[in-house]
Parts: structure tokens; sequence; C-alpha cells
């Protein structure tokens, strides 16, 4: 599934260009400066719970949670979780899921 969603993830997020990861992983993907970043595969969050409350983009389920200097926005409900952390630079946080959302959902199912 990461694999898959490498491939479908675009050239540009929320107005940044994508730009390399060091080391080079299909599991990682970054987009400006300071950089926007995308992992796929991650754990389940500790913070995730029956009761939290989570942002809706384009069917996309995702936990926000708040940290120092930005977001760490990661999916919910579905076979792999993927997450991403939004500087603060970006601001409003939850933008760059607009142009994340459609290649997730195509890529990642559904639990």
């Amino acid at each position: 599934m990461c694999r898959r969603l490498a491939d479908q993830l675009p050239q540009t997020v929320d107005a940044a260009e994508r730009r390399a990861v060091s080391p080079d992983s299909p599991y990682v993907a970054a987009w400006g400066d300071p950089p926007i970043v995308l992992r796929c595969g991650v754990a389940k969050p500790a913070a995730l719970q029956p009761t939290s409350e989570l942002v809706t983009v384009n069917g996309v389920d995702w936990l926000p949670e708040p940290q120092e200097d930005g977001y760490r926005f990661t999916t919910t409900g579905r076979k792999a979780y993927v997450e991403v952390w939004v500087p603060d630079d970006y601001a409003p946080e939850v933008n760059p899921l607009v142009d994340l959302a459609a290649p997730v959902a195509a890529a990642v199912p559904v639990a």
C-alpha cells in the first residue's frame, strides 16, 4: 500500500514543491522548506482513542495532534497509518491534507 501511495503522491502540496528525502525511501515524501513530511506505515498513534476528535478531509479521517511547532495528522480507519507533519509555516495546517487525501484514499484501503 505504501509503495502504491508513493507512486500517486502529487508534485505540489499546498503550493510547496516536492523535494528529496534522505535517505531515499518509498515510505517518506516531503514538500517545501520547512518540509511538510508524509510517512506511510507508521504505528498507531498513542493519542488515538474511541473518543478522539477527527478531521475529515475529502473522505479521509485524520487524527490531529498539535505539536510545539506544527501539527501531526495521522489517518485513521485505514489498513495502514499515514502520518503527515505540517509545520506552523503552513497555517492553517490542515490545508496540505486537501492535496494528500485523494492519493491516500486511492492507495490505502479502509480497514
